[in-house]
């Protein structure tokens, strides 16, 4: 017995589908994004979790602010300063030591720099656009690589 609207359940679903997509439409570039994040050539990589965000809890993308991403025994804490088109990331990796920083941005050559003995680390000029930073911790043989979730610049 149909008392509804709908004929069917296939129906109410092509409704329900098109109205989520009309509503509530995937990011224009959620294909690019996976695309970037499954791009690492290293795929041995350990994924840090978005820890804290401060004020900007919440949202997909980051223009200003501070982020701290957690893996197991390393923390990654970053500060975000917009400089015009371009930010500033200063970096800080706890339990500190020199190890390689790589940011990827999707669509633009990767910065690189290492952090100094106490963990610090400061790029210029990176670019927008979607966002993962790479970190290798230790020496050649026993490297580890930990990467964060991307946000977007």
């Amino acid at each position: 017995m149909n008392d509804g609207a709908y004929p069917d359940d296939d129906t109410l679903l092509l409704d329900l589908d098109r109205l989520i997509d009309e509503f509530d439409p995937p990011p224009s570039d959620l294909v690019e994004r996976v695309q970037f994040a499954l791009a690492l050539e290293d795929l041995d990589v350990e994924v840090a979790q978005w820890e804290r965000a401060d004020a900007t809890a919440g949202v997909r993308s980051v223009a200003q602010g501070t982020i701290t991403f957690t893996v197991s025994d390393l923390t990654v804490m970053i500060n975000l300063t917009k400089t015009g088109q371009r930010h500033r990331i200063d970096g800080w990796l706890v339990p500190e030591g020199e190890h390689a920083v790589e940011v990827r941005v999707a669509g633009h050559d990767t910065c690189c720099t290492v952090a100094d003995d106490g963990g610090r680390f400061v790029l210029h000029d990176v670019p927008s656009g979607t966002t993962q930073i790479v970190v290798y911790v230790g020496g050649e043989p026993g490297r580890r690589t930990v990467v964060t979730p991307a946000v977007v610049l």
